[in-house]
């Protein structure tokens, strides 16, 4: 095993530059879930939003459908994230989903793009769900889900094919670390030996062959803090070849990156560097090329009222960025930016896609301050 230490370093944060992109922002309806995503629903061809307990009719999203109920909770409704899957193979988007207060992962069932409401599928309860994840970690082109379950043990779940390899309507369940997985989840490979190991703010838990079953070994080498994003992103910042991490406070202040270094024994290292330390809630992160120049970018923005106003900075403006890289010399973008009453942040579970096929990502963001689209129009 290789040996390591961790070095804490903090260096200065991203500069601020005007965007380079011009994005048209509306307002979706009058919903304030902190999840969405872009699907075609009712297989007409054209992309929908969905936003917990509704989906919304594209191109122009005017029109809303029920899907169920959600349980409310204070200012919270019980949907962490809704992922797209053909979960039962009939050729209609379903929907993934995972509850804090029901503690339960769920599978919302597309009633064939009818517009009736949608019967609800328990897969499994496996605790409180900070937002659930999914990657593909056996590199089998088809992705698991695994739910962020602070305090519980981390688990995976893989749908299950038929013999067509359509989804069955069921999933296999795996323990793959049986101790207290933490707040915040990510998937890369950190070692450089090709398989997907899984990073908690605890430290990496390294991919046996088998994913399903071997042992997962925690290496702690580092600690990312009491509330890192989900996800944490792994990505080779600076393009040295080692794979870095990019993780925000999610209850707090600060958005970083973790260089990975090794010297020449393969001793691994662990360096620090702030990438913006002025704004507070960094919950969910994504790597998408939203400029169009080949390389990806950090987008990202404030979870409005991630602990209902107790969280530091909570009475902060919101805001929704995209950082450019530039190889860890990051410069931050501003997409919207002030009063929760007119501007947004980013939710728990955002959404990346190009919606109305001007070859452009569009940014759709949920939150307890509502549902925008922020439409990309390109360069400015």
């Amino acid at each position: 095993m290789t040996a390591w230490a961790m070095v804490l370093v903090l260096v200065s944060t991203a500069a601020e530059e005007a965007p380079m992109l011009k994005f048209e922002k509306s307002r979706i309806g009058d919903v304030v879930f902190e999840a969405a995503c872009a699907c075609d629903v009712n297989n007409d061809g054209v992309m929908d939003i969905v936003s917990g307990g509704y989906w919304f009719e594209g191109p122009d999203f005017t029109k809303s459908h029920k899907i169920c109920d959600v349980l409310a909770e204070g200012d919270y409704f019980d949907d962490f994230a809704d992922i797209p899957l053909d979960v039962n193979g009939d050729g209609f988007i379903d929907i993934v989903s995972g509850a804090w207060f029901g503690k339960k992962l769920t599978w919302r069932e597309n009633p064939k793009g009818q517009p009736v409401e949608w019967t609800v599928h328990d897969i499994a309860e496996v605790g409180n769900i900070e937002r659930p994840c999914c990657f593909d970690i056996d590199q089998d082109g088809e992705i698991e889900f695994f739910p962020n379950t602070p305090g519980a043990p981390l688990h995976a779940f893989k749908l299950v094919k038929d013999a067509n390899g359509k989804g069955a309507g069921t999933f296999d369940q795996f323990v793959l670390f049986n101790q207290n997985s933490g707040h915040g989840l990510g998937f890369g490979d950190i070692n450089g030996d090709g398989r997907p190991d899984i990073v908690l703010a605890s430290g990496w838990l390294e991919a046996p062959e088998n994913p399903f079953g071997g042992e997962w070994p925690l290496r702690p080498e580092f600690d990312l803090g009491p509330s890192a994003s989900v996800p944490i992103l792994v990505h080779d910042v600076n393009a040295d070849g080692l794979n870095d991490l990019i993780v925000g406070a999610g209850h707090d202040y600060g958005l970083f990156w973790w260089e990975q270094q090794r010297d020449g024994d393969g001793n691994r290292t662990w360096v620090k560097h702030e990438i913006d330390t002025e704004r507070s809630q960094y919950h969910d992160l994504q790597l998408a090329d939203i400029d169009n120049d080949g390389q990806v970018e950090l987008i990202t923005g404030k979870r409005y009222y991630a602990h209902s106003g107790h969280d530091p900075g909570a009475n902060d403006p919101v805001g929704i960025y995209y950082f450019e890289i530039n190889g860890g010399q990051f410069v931050r973008r501003t997409i919207d930016y002030g009063d929760p009453k007119e501007c947004s942040g980013a939710g728990i579970y955002f959404w990346v896609a190009d919606i109305d096929g001007n070859g452009w990502k569009d940014v759709i963001a949920p939150g307890k301050e509502g549902l925008y689209l922020f439409r990309n129009l390109g360069n400015v």
